[in-house]
C-alpha cells in the first residue's frame, strides 16, 4: 500500500487535508470515505489496508472542523455560516481530485454516521457521478433528538453563538447514548466493544471533542428531509446502495434506522438496496470486534458491483 496525503484549497472554506491509499498496480476502483462527527479520516487507514490489497484506492479528507483540516480554534465547527454546504463543498473536492487523479476509475462513497448524512444528502445531487453508496450507522429518521433538539440547539446558538462548544449537543447524543451500556468503563462504550479501540479513540485528541451548536444545528436541520421520497427520486434508481448497522448502534437504533431508509429508497424507485445489520455491534462498526467480517462484506460488496 502506498500512503500520501493531499491539500485541497475549497473556495469559502478552509485547507482540506486529505489522505490517499493506493494499491502497488493499477487501481480497479475507488472509495472516498466521509467520517463521522468527532472523529478524523486517519482513523481508516487499516480499512484502506485491506480494500487496497484487493486493488481499489481509498481517499479521505478531514471534514471542516476536524482533524488537521480543523484551523486554529475551530476543532468542531464547520463554518459560520451555511455549515452544511461548505461540508459538502469539501465532499464534492475529494471527489473532484479524484476524478482528476483516477480518471475513468468508478467511485464509491463510503459515509459514517454524520458522514452519511452528509452522503445522504451528496447521492441527491450527485448521484449520477458515483458507482454505489455505503452508509454505515446511519437512519431515515433522527427521531426525538432532531425535533426536540434542534428547537433546543438553536435557542442555544442563538444566545450563546454559533460557534459555542455545545454541552447540550452532547448530552443529547453522546451521554445519553452511551446509558445503554451501564455500568460504562468509558464515555464512549456505545461505539465498539473492543476496549482497546474504544481506548485508542479517548487518547486521540482529534477524537471525542465537543461540537458547536452550528454544527448541531446544522446536522439536525439537514436531518429534515432524510425519507423526503419526491426528493430522493433524484437518485439514479440504478444505484446500488449498501447499509451496514450495529444491532446495539443508539445512532442506528439497530436496523430500525436504516429500514426506514431502505423503505423510502425503494418508493424513490431505488432497485438495489441492501441492508446488513451485525448481531451485538455498536456504532463503529470499522472498529468493533466483528470488523473483519465487517470489511470483507464491505470488499464483496464492492466487488460485486464493479462496472462491467
Amino acid at each position: 500500500m502506498k500512503t500520501s496525503t493531499f491539500k485541497i484549497i475549497v473556495p469559502d472554506g478552509p485547507r482540506i487535508h486529505g489522505y490517499r491509499w493506493l494499491p502497488p498496480g493499477e487501481p480497479m476502483a475507488v472509495v472516498q470515505i466521509i467520517h463521522g462527527m468527532s472523529e478524523h479520516a486517519a482513523r481508516y487507514a487499516r480499512f484502506a489496508e485491506a480494500m487496497t490489497d484487493t486493488g481499489i484506492a481509498v481517499y479521505a479528507a478531514d471534514l471542516p472542523g476536524h482533524g488537521k483540516t480543523a484551523r486554529e480554534g475551530e476543532l468542531g465547527h464547520f463554518a459560520d455560516r451555511r455549515g452544511w454546504r461548505v461540508a459538502l463543498g469539501a465532499v464534492a473536492a475529494v471527489h473532484a481530485e479524484i476524478e482528476d487523479e483516477q480518471p475513468g476509475k468508478p467511485v464509491f462513497m463510503l459515509g459514517h454516521s454524520m458522514g452519511s448524512f452528509l452522503l445522504q444528502h451528496y447521492l441527491v445531487e450527485h448521484g449520477a457521478k458515483l458507482s454505489g453508496a455505503i452508509l454505515s450507522a446511519t437512519t431515515g429518521d433522527m427521531g426525538l433528538l432532531r425535533v426536540v433538539g434542534l428547537a433546543l440547539l438553536r435557542i442555544e446558538a442563538l444566545i450563546l453563538g454559533t460557534r459555542h462548544r455545545s454541552k447540550l449537543g452532547e448530552q443529547l447524543s453522546f451521554r445519553d447514548f452511551n446509558k445503554k451500556f451501564k455500568p460504562a468503563r468509558t464515555g464512549f462504550d456505545w461505539l465498539s466493544r473492543d476496549p482497546a479501540e474504544v481506548d485508542k479513540y479517548v487518547a486521540d485528541p482529534f477524537c471525542g471533542f465537543r461540537c458547536s451548536s452550528g454544527l448541531w444545528v446544522e446536522l439536525l436541520s439537514a436531518g429534515a428531509r432524510l425519507s423526503d421520497v419526491a426528493r430522493l427520486r433524484h437518485i439514479p434508481p440504478k444505484l446500488p446502495v449498501l447499509m451496514i448497522a450495529g444491532e446495539a448502534d443508539p445512532v442506528s437504533r439497530g436496523a430500525a434506522g436504516p429500514k426506514v431508509l431502505e423503505r423510502a429508497y425503494r418508493a424513490a424507485g431505488l432497485e438495489d438496496v441492501i441492508v446488513n445489520v451485525y448481531e451485538g455491534a455498536r456504532h463503529e462498526l470499522l472498529n468493533e470486534t466483528c470488523r473483519d467480517q465487517v470489511t470483507a462484506d464491505i470488499r464483496d460488496w464492492l466487488l460485486n458491483h464493479l462496472p462491467a
